[in-house]
């Protein structure tokens, strides 16, 4: 694809970041021995199917050390990331949801030419999704490890104290969405927490609410690991947890699993492990089971790609995802 490049010499480097102007230019440093800058590659794929404007570059760490001295290049996988010629934001290592939200964050505004690509029905639909991108919503300043303001700790050491289940975003990292936000909601002020997609309120709201004793009937309360787990495991009677969706295979095992189980014609369900590092590494536990992809039916695991390759060979996969052995 045209904005999905690689450059071997520091001119070609330059050449790019140039060609993007305004436009936001991702670069890889990576190497070929290490596995995973190629999974990596693939994520970086297809984020350049979905912004077009966005320059992704590959570069070999090693091969051009002239550009990764100037920039301090330590370690593989390393992301910078460039508008007009500066550096504007960086990554170190393979964290592909980090990824993501870093070049969604940077790349809303610029078109070709520096013409903005949103407009208000885009921002309102950005914000719909983030206040739903989780029963309970905290759009704050800073993270729950790290609030940035007096009133965003406050209001998280509230709800941890009575074990209320929250997601955060950090509305310093994008101000399209600090702004939009007050208007969206008719809210001037931060921290916001929002319950099912409906805004609560700020500090003092959510303090009237705990010492009222109405908290924990309004919020979500927290559920453990291991129950979260069962309760996506049993989402579907086939589950898969995998590496990408059923449309995007983001590694080459999990691309393998599902053209095995699109052969069989019965329905399964995906999970993304790529965008829950807390699923991604607590069902390793659970499940005793160390790799990507596993398959579940009836939530019981049945194994990952070797397993589900025997199965197929044995002719066995069918009866098997559909229970009956």
């Amino acid at each position: 694809m045209a904005n999905l490049v690689e450059a071997t010499t520091q001119q070609q480097f330059e050449d790019f970041l140039a060609k993007a102007g305004k436009c936001l230019t991702v670069v890889h440093f990576q190497a070929a021995w290490a596995p995973q800058c190629g999974q990596m590659n693939e994520v970086m794929a297809e984020l350049a199917k979905e912004h077009a404007h966005t320059t992704f570059v590959k570069l070999e760490a090693e091969a051009v050390p002239e550009v990764s001295e100037k920039y301090e290049i330590s370690s593989v996988p390393t992301f910078l990331f460039f508008k007009s010629g500066e550096k504007v934001d960086h990554l170190d290592g393979a964290h592909a949801p980090e990824l993501t939200k870093k070049v969604q964050r940077l790349a809303v505004s610029e078109g070709p030419g520096g013409a903005a690509e949103g407009s208000g029905a885009d921002l309102n639909q950005r914000l719909k999704k983030l206040i739903n991108a989780a029963p309970c919503m905290l759009f704050m300043k800073g993270s729950p490890q790290e609030p940035r303001c007096g009133f965003s700790r406050q209001i998280v050491a509230l709800l941890k104290e009575h074990n209320i289940q929250f997601s955060s975003f950090d509305i310093l990292s994008d101000e399209e969405v600090r702004q939009g936000l007050k208007t969206y909601s008719n809210w001037p002020t931060y921290p916001q927490l929002y319950v099912n997609g409906e805004l609560v309120g700020g500090l003092d709201i959510v303090k009237e609410l705990a010492e009222s004793g109405e908290l924990e009937n309004t919020c979500p309360k927290a559920v453990t690991l291991e129950h979260r787990l069962k309760t996506i495991i049993n989402q579907s009677p086939v589950m898969l947890f995998m590496k990408g969706n059923k449309e995007a295979a983001k590694c080459g095992f999990s691309r393998q699993i599902l053209e095995l189980l699109n052969g069989t014609g019965v329905d399964y369900d995906t999970f993304d492990i790529l965008q829950d590092e807390e699923v991604r590494q607590g069902l390793k536990t659970y499940s005793n089971w160390p790799t990507y992809p596993q398959l579940y039916v009836k939530g019981e695991l049945v194994g990952g790609l070797d397993i589900v390759k025997e199965l197929k060979e044995s002719g066995e996969l069918v009866s098997v995802l559909k229970g009956e052995s």
